[in-house]
């Protein structure tokens, strides 16, 4: 264990072997901090925060503050975050509004300069967020979900596993699994995420399925409920039934779909 002298550790902290706490970092003594995780300088711990083994933590993070929510009274809660994480300079993590909630962060995330996470958001595994992202109360994001720059999720909203939010976007809808939206756009799904489904190895068989299922829920004539239907009716495949289970427990609704804009098109 390496504590630089100017860093405060308040006693109480559990702190694993070979941690790293470098220069005027402080760390509230109900923090818990796994083994061979590093924090660089000017990092804030506070709270009941739990940070896994193996992450690295930049520069100007705070990490477990209170929720910026007016219905907070006070109470036990929490910012749980799981192993092999990154979370660069400025990352700011809020932990839950309710007495024994959670914001919770999986395995193997990056969470980019500035990004945000607000009060009880649910962040799964290997999750990728890009600098300046502004994740509100209570979304949920899927594993291996990737979130670009100056991105805006409301509240309560789900992305599903896979998805991609293009730079810019803005959603207040749920993103099902394995889409991608529209650059500086508003709730518009333009596509899949071929690029992360092929990096996540999933085959042009599988792709071809998921391609399907996009074209029976955007461009057929039918409503969401009864492409739904039809696909469960015409394909018995995992992936049809992880998509349409998402779709079917949406309770905000879900993005709508924006073709390309094609260079011919008229302006």
């Amino acid at each position: 264990m390496g504590i630089h002298p100017t860093a405060i550790v308040e006693a109480g902290a559990r702190i694993a072997e070979d941690v790293e706490i470098g220069p005027f970092c402080y760390v509230a003594g109900t923090v818990e901090i796994g083994r061979g995780t590093q924090l660089a300088p000017h990092v804030t711990l506070l709270g009941h925060t739990r940070l896994g083994e193996g992450c690295r933590v930049h520069s100007g993070a705070v990490i477990g503050d209170l929720p910026q929510d007016v219905s907070y009274r006070g109470g036990l809660s929490y910012v749980h975050i799981g192993d092999r994480c990154t979370l660069r300079e400025g990352v700011t993590i809020h932990r839950g509004t309710q007495a024994e909630s959670v914001t919770h962060v999986g395995h193997d995330c990056l969470l980019m300069a500035y990004s945000h996470l607000a009060h009880n958001v649910h962040v799964g595994n290997h999750v990728t967020i890009a600098n300046n992202a502004l994740i509100a109360g209570y979304a949920h994001i899927g594993d291996r979900v990737f979130i670009s720059g100056n991105c805006l999720v409301h509240q309560f909203t789900r992305i599903g596993r896979l998805a991609m939010l293009s730079g810019g976007t803005a959603i207040q809808k749920d993103v099902p699994p394995f889409c991608m939206t529209r650059s500086l756009s508003t709730n518009t799904i333009m596509g899949l995420n071929v690029v992360g489904l092929r990096r996540a190895g999933f085959s042009a068989q599988e792709r071809h399925i998921l391609k399907h299922a996009l074209d029976v829920l955007y461009r057929s004539a039918l409503n969401t409920s009864q492409a739904v239907q039809q696909l469960r009716e015409q394909l018995d495949h995992p992936l049809i039934q992880e998509f349409c289970d998402f779709i079917s427990a949406s309770e905000r609704g879900i993005c709508h779909f924006i073709r390309r804009r094609d260079s011919r098109d008229p302006p």
